[in-house]
């Protein structure tokens, strides 16, 4: 093993890079990043196409270990939409091999934890455990992504639990006001629809469309499983192996991963606009922003910068001008969302209803001054701080080590080490910050108002 290697590292689907091996289980191996004594992370593709992605930091006695579908509410087609959602809950109900509560039982029995998540490009099925009982972690949520039963009955039980979590959602406001940001930003777009579906779709979707969904999206060549903590890669591969093989999943020697989705970006075609959503509550919650830069931009750094320095802390220029000089909101902040061929860039305040105009009027202001005069070396200097502070902290966790590796693999083909990471960031200057800021200042503006309103014209906008 070389003693380091340089980790800003393409990671082709095939798994042929320098310093790898073969082996009948490991796959197509090869050495990432890392140095001896360190985290070393290693990539292998199995039989199959399954990719395996590991991070082994010798000091842990833990371990966080994700499967990984590429697959997330963007790519449903008609008829499935909440499709995705549905999966990740009925995927705990039963397997042919466990119950419910056999999977439930498996982990609180070695004080682990198990959870999933959904987005818009990908569902992930993960586990935190000591790393002893990591390969009864691999062996339960590989039985779980490979063999779920979808029980016609949990199936009609889960959907009334999905339509609560959805009137949960819609029972708060800021939820909403981003939701229907998203929506209207968007619009035209897949990634527009909510995650969760709407209840129209959730009532209405079949079992035999949630099986096609799972049946066609759930197969090897889609499967990334990436773990972090104390592990040995070669033992993560065999065991994922294993379980892979004895639920009947095709694992062909020569079959490839999925492509990558495309990362070209895609004309969004916004026209702005200003969308009031009725809601009697006693707090307007704004959100207004644009379509920005995709996942893979060589920019997404600039924009971390930018975004620290909008509105990204109680020193933000945001939270500056609108909460401690002028006291008109108690929450106040700047987002971005980046996807493989989208994105957008957002301002959030919770405000007074009377007071609702002068908010948006001074999150505009704001930035177009951004935009027009630039930011301070100060104020740069004090962002990469923020930031770096920030990537450190986030990656002494194995659960965002673990991720970081999915994102990686599924999103940008290429791993990027901390200190890779903190040179990009480090190397962000003034003037791309302020022509970042232009680009976003001068895109049409959309403009999403959740409270006591029936009309843009009560704000004083034209109908």
């Amino acid at each position: 093993m070389p003693n380091s290697l340089a980790a800003a590292v393409p990671l082709p689907l095939t798994g042929h890079e320098a310093g790898g091996k073969d082996s009948p289980a490991s796959g197509k191996s090869s050495l990432i990043s890392g140095k001896p004594g360190g985290a070393i992370v290693r990539r292998s593709v199995l039989p199959g196409g399954v990719r395996v992605l590991t991070e082994s930091m010798p000091d842990q006695r833990s371990a966080t270990i994700g499967f990984w579908i590429g697959v997330g509410s963007r790519d449903e087609s008609g008829g499935q939409h909440g499709s995705t959602h549905f999966l990740e809950h009925l995927l705990f109900k039963g397997t042919r091999r466990r119950t419910a509560l056999d999977i439930a039982s498996a982990f609180d029995e070695v004080g682990g934890e198990s959870n999933a998540a959904t987005a818009k490009e990908s569902t992930c099925y993960y586990a935190r455990v000591l790393d002893e009982a990591l390969p009864m972690a691999i062996d339960v949520i590989a039985d779980m992504v490979t063999g779920a039963v979808l029980d016609p009955r949990e199936l009609e039980q889960e959907r009334s639990v999905i339509l609560e979590e959805i009137a949960m959602d819609n029972d708060d406001p800021a939820e909403v006001a981003h939701e229907k940001f998203v929506e209207s930003v968007l619009a035209g777009h897949a990634l527009a629809r909510p995650i969760g579906g709407t209840p129209e779709a959730i009532r209405s979707v079949t079992r035999e469309s949630v099986q096609d969904h799972y049946a066609r999206h759930y197969r090897p060549a889609e499967l990334v499983v990436t773990a972090a903590g104390g592990l040995d890669h070669d033992v993560v591969c065999q065991l994922v192996f294993e379980a892979i093989s004895a639920a009947g999943w095709p694992l062909h020697p020569d079959a490839e991963p999925v492509h990558r989705r495309s990362a070209a970006s895609v004309d969004i075609g916004a026209t702005g606009g200003v969308h009031v959503h009725y809601r009697a509550v006693e707090q307007a919650n704004i959100v207004m922003g644009c379509p920005s830069i995709t996942a893979s931009d060589d920019r997404r750094y600039v924009m971390s910068v930018m975004n620290a320095i909008f509105g990204g802390g109680m020193s933000s220029r945001l939270f500056q001008e609108i909460r401690e000089k002028r006291g008109l909101a108690y929450a106040t902040y700047s987002f971005s969302a980046a996807y493989a061929d989208a994105g957008y860039f957002g301002m959030y305040a919770g405000c007074s209803p009377t007071r609702t105009r002068e908010v948006i009027d001074l999150m505009g202001e704001e930035l177009e001054k951004l935009a027009a005069e630039g930011i301070t070396d100060a104020e740069l200097a004090k962002a990469v701080g923020q930031l770096s502070g920030g990537i450190v902290l986030a990656l002494e966790d194995t659960g965002s080590r673990m991720s970081r590796l999915g994102r990686a693999e599924l999103v940008t083909g290429e791993f990027v080490d901390v200190d890779t990471a903190l040179q990009r960031i480090r190397q962000v200057t003034v003037a791309q910050v302020q022509e970042l800021a232009a680009e976003l200042a001068g895109s049409p503006r959309t403009i999403t108002v959740v409270g006591p309103f029936t009309s843009p014209a009560e704000l004083g906008f034209p109908l």
